[in-house]
């Protein structure tokens, strides 16, 4: 346990859902709750958060309680915009499902400090990433298949159309998983580099069915005020982080976006430092999702790709390719294949 994941924790709503999900087993509040310092009194409250050790303690009785692996299927299946309170109300009163993703990036610190979200657009491919903020220990599963399930449950329900996509996330299989094939409207690969679901750029501009522009400002401008309740501000390695692409293609580099927030490079270094990461960390985690998101095209060259994700040949990029991966990028590109 780390002080950073007593810190961070999700909504009670959340375990309030997984209360739901077991009852199915006959398990009873009382009984998954046992032997846990949690007051159950408390998840009625709509700003209570419950850390990330707690976490771990819920997901490992829920499973062990109903012998079920794969529990985080069934709680994404289960989960729905109205759970996320103005956030969702904002993001399902959007004009299109970009719209709705900005929304739901900009905003998820409203709802959790442990995980975030960004969206990496590579021509007609795109990847809507979870970035764990701390690490959830033996909660990752069950959440992160909660959050893939329920996204592109929402998703379809937000748009009235079955979204076609993939996912890739960091863990392992649980056991028996194939029952669940389809579930999730594509394939999930297992212990890939990032956890993320991955679909066509033009689903960004599908229209929202419930799109109404007055809504979405007045619970957006509720957002607003909720993230300055928080007294929250943007993490400065998640805001270098998003402007180390280029949008015309390639990347910017240290004094490039130390200019853009204003430091000197030698401040920006050290403040990065601070909070445990360096440039040259975040720049390799672009470099990393590019090439993953190119891999995944069959018509560009691995001279194109090392180009794109700014290697100067095939040799370099595929030494730095099997350090982040431990593949090979001709095997990652076979394995990605539909």
């Amino acid at each position: 346990m780390t002080d950073a994941q007593e810190k961070h924790g999700l909504p009670a709503a959340h375990v309030l859902q997984l209360l739901d999900v077991v009852a199915r087993w006959g398990i009873t509040a009382d009984e998954l709750f046992e032997g846990i310092d949690l007051d159950p009194k408390r998840l009625e409250e709509p700003l209570h958060r419950v850390s990330i050790p707690v976490l771990e303690q819920l997901a490992e009785r829920a499973r062990t309680l109903t012998n079920e692996p794969a529990l985080g299927v069934y709680l994404g299946m289960q989960m729905r915009v109205s759970a996320h309170g103005y956030l969702g109300f904002a993001a399902m009163t959007s004009s299109t499902v970009r719209e709705a993703l900005e929304i739901a990036m900009r905003f998820a610190p409203t709802r959790t400090s442990a995980i975030a979200l960004r969206l990496h657009v590579e021509g007609d491919v795109c990847a809507l990433v979870i970035d764990e903020r701390v690490p959830l220990g033996r909660a990752q599963d069950l959440i992160i298949l909660a959050l893939i399930v329920g996204i592109e449950q929402i998703g379809s329900a937000l748009t009235g159309k079955q979204l076609e996509g993939s996912a890739d996330v960091t863990f392992s299989k649980p056991a028996s998983f194939e029952r669940f094939d389809g579930i999730a409207r594509g394939r999930i690969r297992f212990e890939q580099p990032t956890n993320q679901l991955v679909f066509s750029t033009a689903a960004l501009d599908l229209p929202i069915v419930l799109a109404d522009p007055v809504a979405r400002r007045l619970a957006q401008e509720q957002c607003e005020r909720e993230l300055d309740a928080l007294g929250h501000q943007q993490n400065l390695a998640a805001r270098v982080r998003a402007l180390v692409p280029r949008q015309e293609g390639g990347f910017h580099s240290l004094e490039e976006i130390a200019a853009q927030v204003g430091v000197s490079p030698r401040t920006l270094k050290r403040r990065l430092a601070e909070q445990g990461t360096a440039f040259s960390e975040l720049l390799e985690q672009q470099q990393r999702e590019r090439a993953l998101m190119l891999l995944r095209s069959q018509e560009l060259s691995l001279e194109d790709i090392a180009e794109r994700v700014g290697y100067s040949d095939v040799a370099n990029f595929t030494r730095a390719f099997r350090r982040w991966t431990g593949l090979t990028p001709g095997a990652y590109r076979r394995a990605a294949r539909p």
